[in-house]
């Protein structure tokens, strides 16, 4: 089947789940299918731009790396070998999509969006930016806080291997080394597994499989070079992880407060206001210590820094460690790790998140629709 062919089944596919949904969301299962079949479209595969004098040699040497990582992802971390990142396109744009959150005033908890096949997630995702920030908008309309951040890249689980799978993309093909290699084994581990209303679970699970996979190519495959660059940029990120974690604890603390109880909002948005005040403070004193290149990466988070903000990155970061735990456990074994997980995947919710050792307010109090 041709690519454009390939395409207009994928759209013909979605418009069909749109229709299932109702009228109501028909357009925007419209942007979603129309701005993945153009995605599609702008796909080539990875040999045709090797080949094509036109490609810049820069471009060349970080397609030729992909398809490195690519390999080694099948070879050494049992991830699906398929049709998946050996096509790229060329976006013209920074991000593939933008994603809204929102969350109430006093809660870590995001609003859910449900969809078809794919159940509800802490997000809505969209192909163009304005029409993020018009949803992000009504949510605030709405009495929520909201964000609006840019997606480098996405998974379609598997589904669409049959139509060319999930290319490499302009908005990520530019990381540095051990940044490019974790971006492919995340979005490849959410082919291996996907849980259907557990976006923790999910995203936590693809984040452990990025960091353990992205330690090992940077320790058997990756230049000195690389190896150094990827240790300072990862040093910030543990730092402002760390950071973060203690605020999301703060503001949970306040947000189940005997005043949070009592439903004396004033007094809880002291605190909160205090919690935030104290964030920023001490991010700027990390950033102050930083040097080199990428010393504004986490800026752009920080200026949009809410409870939308905040319970989206706990999302990727709470589960962690119980996956890591569980790997070991596991004697390190991609394939007995695979099957633990999958078999935690057929527990209750909140059975398998205490199972990776959750503490018991990361749970959802109830899920906003």
């Amino acid at each position: 089947m041709k690519p454009r062919r390939r395409g207009a089944a994928a759209l013909a596919a979605l418009a069909a789940a749109a229709l299932l949904s109702g009228c109501a969301d028909l357009g925007y299962y419209w942007q979603s299918a129309s701005g993945h079949l153009g995605l599609m479209r702008a796909a080539r595969p990875v040999p045709q731009w090797l080949e094509d004098p036109a490609t810049s040699d820069a471009l060349k040497a970080k397609l030729a790396l992909a398809q490195r990582i690519r390999a080694f992802a099948v070879a050494e971390l049992g991830l699906p070998d398929n049709a998946s990142y050996k096509s790229y396109a060329d976006l013209h744009r920074n991000a593939v999509l933008w994603n809204v959150v929102a969350a109430p005033p006093h809660s870590l908890t995001l609003k859910t969006w449900c969809f078809p096949v794919a159940g509800c997630v802490g997000y809505r995702g969209y192909y163009d930016e304005a029409a993020a920030k018009a949803e992000a908008a009504t949510q605030q309309a709405q009495g929520l806080e909201s964000a609006v951040y840019p997606v480098p890249a996405y998974s379609t689980l598997g589904w669409m291997n049959w139509a060319g799978g999930d290319p490499l993309l302009s908005t990520f093909i530019g990381y540095p080394e051990g940044e490019l290699a974790r971006l492919v084994f995340h979005e490849l581990a959410h082919q291996v597994l996907y849980v259907p209303d557990d976006t923790m679970f999910n995203e936590s699970f693809a984040t452990a499989v990025e960091r353990i996979g992205g330690a090992r190519w940077l320790k058997t495959q990756a230049s000195e070079a690389a190896r150094l660059d990827y240790a300072q940029f990862d040093d910030r990120r543990q730092q402002f992880r760390a950071l973060t974690a203690d605020t999301r604890r703060a503001l949970d603390a306040v947000y189940h407060s005997p005043e949070a109880k009592a439903q004396d909002w004033p007094a809880v948005d002291a605190k909160k206001a205090a919690a935030m005040a104290e964030f920023r403070q001490r991010f700027a004193l990390l950033r102050a210590g930083w040097t080199g290149p990428r010393q504004g990466a986490y800026d752009g988070w920080v200026a949009r820094a809410n409870n939308a903000m905040f319970g989206a990155q706990a999302a990727y970061d709470e589960l962690v460690p119980g996956f890591e735990a569980l790997f070991e456990r596991e004697g390190e074994d991609w394939p007995r790790f695979y099957a633990a997980v999958k078999r935690l995947a057929e527990m209750p919710k909140l059975e398998r998140r205490q199972a990776l050792g959750a503490p018991a307010r990361s749970q959802p109090l109830a899920a906003l629709r």
